[in-house]
């Protein structure tokens, strides 16, 4: 026990600094994702807050920080548009509409969980993940760029001069310092120093650049200040319980829950291998959904892990639970104490701690294997950061899988074989090899001639394995054509589950399969502990 604690608090610092770290970077993105769906920006900070706190506690991945994200921000701009569009203009009924939606998507996100599917993200394919991180790097770049915008006459155009210079000049000091105070000292939070060194060059040397406050008021905001967030009892006035309104945010919440899911454990994923330790996937997927419903309930848009303020994280030392909760009580501590002292930190500072998000998280490695990887898994790579930049990140990775698993189906289809033998008294012998499934079955029907084999036939799966229903289709049709054409035909070394299958769809595979067979390659392959125990005793030649 002593031990236990003593490790934790011997990274409590780093837990700390990375967390006050992370919710300066919280701020302006959720802020800024909150415009993006139309809603107040005490609606992102309150989610960010809450999704955050909750996660960091509850979810399946210590250092891993959620909020607000843009990826569900996107889809959340249409609900609000088309819920405002149901009442008058001062009753914000797609506020109380999008409230209801995530409250939904949390109630799916934890069904996920108890149904335990979070594990099915490792049928995610490397190339699907690599084009991820590089998709979502470049979307987060993306979004940076509109920072470099001023407002003039009410309209957002391209910043000129010599507040475009200063704002270069500011980025690129953040992310000098960024990149240079690890090889001096590695006991400093290299972004909090960035961001601390910064604004204090921006306020004391009265610079007009930017800020947190100014962004909040040009995008129509008030300012950070908020109180405490409040039970929203308005949304069971708001909201009627109906099957309308269910066909209205069921998609929605469809939707929203899949891509939440998807970008967290994706996430994990990634965290997983920065740490080199392994979170729970399905733990992760309850603690999201739980998050969300509380959130719905209290007045946040709703959210799931953000790569880039999680990376900020982990490079900043970040690694136990205390660095997300600090991440999500300082964010707290920001809106109701400190709003006036956030609201003067240069948004170059922010930026700049974004763009060096972006040179971690893309996979350069990626360019150095083009020339190594198969021609589909580089497609499958291209594919995924494209459709990530252009639609959003559940679309890119759906993709990402399907073409993955139809390339692995093809090449696999292509390795069905059939060894052609002849016994002694005159038996056709066809030993095939090979997966048999959807995608092999007309190159294995091609493997047999029925109307010029002899009157005996045995087919030998010993090196095949008949994987699904199509397969076990192909094996009832084959056997119908010989005996169709009046020939014996004989199935040998077929797997237990494929005999008990053929066995319930038609009663005369007793008479066809042969089940006394003395070979030990099939009683191997057959009973597992029997296949541990001969590959132990060939080791132990």
């Amino acid at each position: 026990m002593t031990e236990f604690i003593r490790k934790r608090a011997a990274n409590a610092k780093n837990d700390i600094l990375s967390g006050l770290t992370v919710a300066l970077a919280l701020v302006p993105e959720a802020v800024a994702f909150a415009f993006v769906a139309g809603v107040d920006p005490l609606v992102g900070l309150y989610a960010a807050f809450m999704i955050g706190l909750i996660t960091a506690v509850f979810g399946g991945r210590p250092g891993m920080i959620s909020g607000a994200t843009g990826a569900l921000a996107v889809v959340m701009v249409s609900l609000v548009a088309e819920g405002n569009a149901m009442g008058s203009p001062d009753e914000q009924l797609g506020l109380y509409y999008l409230f209801a939606t995530v409250i939904l998507m949390g109630i799916i996100q934890m069904m996920a969980g108890v149904f335990k599917l979070g594990k099915f993200v490792r049928l995610i394919p490397h190339p699907v993940m690599m084009g991820f991180v590089n998709g979502l790097a470049i979307v987060i770049f993306l979004s940076q760029l509109g920072m470099f915008k001023e407002t003039v006459d009410s309209e957002k155009v391209w910043m000129q001069g010599s507040s475009l210079y200063i704002m270069i000049g500011l980025v690129a000091l953040t992310m000098a310092i960024m990149f240079g105070l690890p090889k001096l000292t590695k006991k400093l939070p290299e972004a909090l120093i960035a961001i601390l060194v910064v604004s204090g060059i921006a306020i004391f040397g009265n610079l007009d650049v930017a800020t947190v406050g100014s962004f909040i008021r040009d995008g129509g905001g008030e300012g950070l200040k908020g109180g405490l967030p409040e039970f929203q009892t308005a949304i069971f006035d708001k909201v009627p319980f109906t099957w309308e309104t269910i066909k209205f945010i069921g998609p929605y919440a469809l939707i929203l829950a899949a891509i939440g899911l998807i970008e967290s454990l994706m996430t994990l994923n990634l965290v997983d291998e920065l740490t080199e330790t392994r979170g729970n996937s399905n733990r992760e997927c309850l603690a999201q959904g739980g998050a969300n419903i509380v959130t719905g309930f209290f007045g946040g848009m709703g959210g799931c892990a953000m790569i880039g303020q999680s990376i900020i994280n982990i490079k900043g030392g970040g690694r136990g639970r205390l660095s997300g909760i600090v991440a999500a009580l300082a964010l707290l501590a920001f809106i109701l104490f400190a709003s006036g002292l956030i609201e003067q930190v240069p948004i170059a500072a922010l930026v700049g701690v974004m763009f060096m998000v972006v040179i971690g998280t893309f996979a350069w490695s990626s360019f150095r294997i083009i020339n190594k990887i198969p021609l589909t898994d580089l497609l499958v790579l291209i594919l995924v950061s494209g459709l990530t930049v252009i639609f959003d990140l559940a679309i890119a990775v759906i993709a990402g899988v399907i073409v993955s698993a139809l390339a692995f189906s093809w090449e696999n289809a292509k390795r069905i074989r059939a060894r052609k033998r002849m016994k002694e008294d005159g038996t056709k012998v066809y030993e095939i090899w090979g997966p048999l499934f959807f995608g092999s079955i007309t190159a294995f029907n091609e493997k047999f001639d029925v109307k010029n084999d002899p009157d005996k036939v045995e087919i030998d799966f010993v090196e095949s394995r008949v994987a699904d229903h199509s397969a076990l289709e192909a094996v009832f049709n084959l056997v119908s054509k010989y005996e169709g054409a009046g020939k014996q035909i004989k199935l040998k070394h077929l797997s237990e589950d494929c005999k008990e299958l053929l066995y319930k769809s038609s009663p005369k595979f007793r008479e066809v399969i042969v089940e006394d067979i003395d070979d030990p390659r099939y009683h191997l392959a057959a009973d597992p502990e029997k296949f541990t125990k001969g590959l132990g005793e060939y080791k132990g030649l």
